[in-house]
């Protein structure tokens, strides 16, 4: 059993360096120190019936580290990295604790028991199995009574030295060819015998991918030519196997290999291949030639040719990456600048090194250009320019989840838009599991920082993080990109749609300089998937120039009520929010009243400084407490400037009407202002209107009003 936690201290024994004063010594980058991760030991018992056992500790990040025996010795002994220490025990059962220390002083903690026994391992289980991802590697779990630890020998030529590991852990090896090798496991305790199982067994190659390339990111058509991928729309009428005579000469075949729905090609005795054009394509406004090889290690290398019909072919060769995928962006100018002309190429050539020597399985073929400007948000699913790829990840067994774009299937409420995300969290899936979606280019977020995004959640109280990450930063521990911006918000109901506010600033790292290109939402973020599906749509920026929200003190928020059954003034304010739940937890809203036989058009007017600024969007967004669903609200904007009506009113307004959906619950209605005729973003508007209830007279209600945002 091992159990790890962390520590934090105060004492960096690093500071002694601070009073260096040359600019050489810039200590900048211990902040971003983490503490040591994946702390273990060996413990390796001398088997003389002494009780003497050697533990070597180890981890990530550590440079030295305190043990505690877990007997009666009460001083822990301090051991640095690379190092072991020795200790006597008599028989029994022992706890030892491995504290592990950075180099800035953050420590992490292992717990691990330890069993001394001077009889000989007994009842020896041992589990031999090829591993699943990595080709010709081999793991090894044993069990015993009575032993502390296991010796392995796996077997193969010219190598005697056996693999240790504690008992009950597993330890690895990997061959350097397939085969049947005998492996001899010998269980140790602190006894002088021990115990052993020898086995004949079989390591197998892995010969083909286990998991899908890299899904492109979402790019517009004018920036890329596709020859294959399921992402992207394909240039028409491609040969993937013109008869070049290499069948005959090389053995070389091909097929479409299909990995659980994603079809790939596959070259088999790679010789040379190659992919013919129905006609020839124009690839000079590109930038890129993008590529996906897997293999299996017995091609080191792959040339790839774009072949011209004004001047032939010119090679670019790749280096690949064995039992995994090689994924290269390689510029247009490696060709071009061998005097290749682009403009008409008619062929692709793969040629593999060694010649006819092995199989490789190629992706997502195309040509393409960086996106000339930022993505700009909305992302709302409708554009026909876009392809919007989702990647599910996190099931059970750390594979995908169902994730796409789908026909919305609840067109209601504040959503009735055709396409929406589709997330579905099956049971038991992992608590981080959600999708994600690559952008052609970085986010931009010149018109705001806050996310708003439409949810449709099978349970209220579901907490929903949206994150988003800069790929090319440098790889986390998991291999991910190290640079993230994620914020958290809940749901607060089930079965309809809702909107999500997540400000992205209450993310410490979070900067607008930074190129952040991923999209990831996790659903049901905190607790194991429930088999459940979701629904989100309409990712959007709030426009920084407007909001009106009320909690900032610089400013006066005077709202005028009118409309009362004498055409007298009625009770409006801002007043201290009396319902903070849900969506809007904002200490300040609001208030207007609407007293019984208040007139058609009561409502309240504040007049602002300065002229809305449209610059970032046409659409208002308003958080709604009605006391009843189905009320009809109407937003109006008035420029002040201009001729008044026949009722001593400004004559040049937008108005638009919305409707509430819930009761005695905070909801966001959209108001899109270029639905009424009238309105242009180059009138001055100045006065905000908001007449609740419009429509029918006052029935003595109150309603809250809150945070007044323009989007795209």
């Amino acid at each position: 059993m091992k159990t790890i936690k962390y520590l934090i201290t105060g004492c960096f024994a690093i500071l002694v360096l601070i009073n260096c004063t040359t600019d050489d010594n810039n200590l900048d980058y211990l902040n971003n120190v983490e503490a040591p991760t994946n702390v273990v030991a060996i413990f390796k018992p001398t088997q003389d019936n002494s009780g003497l056992v050697t533990i070597t500790p180890n981890s990530e990040g550590a440079v030295s580290y305190n043990i505690t025996f877990g007997d009666d010795t009460a001083t822990p002994q301090k051991v640095n990295q690379g190092e072991s220490v020795d200790h006597i025990y008599e028989e029994g059962t022992y706890t030892v604790k491995i504290e592990a220390v950075g180099i800035t002083g953050l420590k992490s903690e292992a717990t691990q028991n330890l069993v001394v026994s001077f009889r000989a391992p007994e009842n020896l289980e041992v589990v031999i199995e090829n591993d699943l991802a990595i080709s010709k590697r081999v793991n090894v779990t044993a069990n015993a009574d009575f032993a502390i630890s296991y010796d392995v020998y796996f077997g193969e030529a010219g190598n005697d030295t056996p693999v240790t590991g504690n008992i009950g852990d597993t330890v690895s090896y990997v061959y350097q060819e397939a085969g049947t090798y005998t492996i001899r496991v010998v269980a140790i305790g602190a006894a002088i015998e021990t115990t052993e199982y020898i086995v004949d067994f079989e390591v197998t190659a892995i010969l083909q991918p286990l998991a899908s390339a890299p899904t492109p990111p979402a790019r517009a058509a004018q920036d890329v030519i596709s020859i294959f991928s399921a992402v992207y729309e394909d240039e028409p009428g491609t040969d993937f196997f013109p008869d070049w005579g290499q069948g005959a000469c090389c053995g070389s075949s091909w097929t479409t290999f299909d990995l659980n729905g994603d079809l790939m090609l596959q070259y088999i005795n790679l010789s040379y291949q190659g992919n013919q054009f129905q006609t020839p394509v124009d690839v000079s406004g590109m930038e890129y030639v993008h590529i996906d090889i897997w293999n299996a290690g017995d091609v080191a290398r792959v040339e790839l040719s774009l072949i011209s019909l004004t001047n032939g072919e010119k090679p670019v060769w790749i280096d690949l990456t064995a039992n995994d995928w090689t994924s290269v962006d390689i510029p247009i100018t490696a060709w071009t600048d061998q005097g290749l002309t682009v403009a008409d190429i008619h062929q692709l050539k793969y040629v593999g090194d060694p010649f006819s020597g092995g199989t490789v399985f190629i992706d997502n073929i195309y040509f393409y250009k960086p996106p000339s400007e930022f993505i700009e948000f909305p992302i709302n699913f409708e554009s026909n320019n876009l392809t919007y790829t989702w990647n599910g990840f996190g099931a059970s067994n750390f594979g995908p989840i169902p994730a796409a774009t789908v026909a919305n299937p609840n067109p209601m409420g504040i959503n009735n838009s055709a396409t929406v995300v589709e997330i579905q969290k099956p049971a038991g899936a992992q608590v981080w599991a959600g999708a994600s979606m690559n952008l052609s280019g970085p986010a931009d977020f010149t018109d705001g920082t806050t996310i708003t995004l439409k949810v449709w959640s099978p349970r209220a109280g579901v907490p929903i993080l949206f994150k988003m990450e800069d790929k090319n930063s440098p790889p986390d521990g998991n291999g991910n990109p190290s640079v993230v911006v994620e914020v958290q918000a809940t749901t607060t109901l089930a079965n309809t749609w809702e909107e999500l506010s997540f400000d992205l600033t209450s993310f410490g790292a979070f900067s607008t300089s930074i190129d952040y290109h991923n999209v990831i939402i996790f659903p049901d973020f905190g607790n194991a998937g429930t088999g459940e599906t979701f629904y989100f749509d309409d990712i959007e920026i709030a426009s920084i120039n407007f909001p009106i929200n009320f909690e900032v003190s610089t400013l006066s928020y005077t709202w005028n009520g009118f409309g009362a059954s004498d055409f007298g003034p009625i009770p409006a304010a801002t007043v201290a929010n009396p319902n903070p739940t849900g969506i809007n937890n904002s200490a300040t809203v609001a208030e207007i009243q609407k007293p019984a036989g208040a007139q058609v058009w009561a409502g309240a007017a504040m007049n602002l400084t300065e002229p809305a600024d449209f610059s970032n969007g046409t659409t208002v967004k308003i958080k709604v407490w009605s006391p009843r669903a189905g009320v009809p609200i109407l937003f109006k904007m008035e420029d002040k400037n201009s001729p008044p009506d026949g009722n001593g009113n400004p004559s040049v307004v937008v108005e638009v009407q919305a409707t509430t959906t819930l009761a005695n619950a905070w909801e966001v209605l959209s108001f899109d202002l270029t639905s009424f005729g009238a309105f242009s973003t180059s009138i001055e508007y100045h006065n905000v209107i908001i007449f609740p209830d419009f429509g029918n007279g006052g029935t003595g209600e109150t309603f809250y009003f809150d945070d007044i945002i323009i989007t795209n």
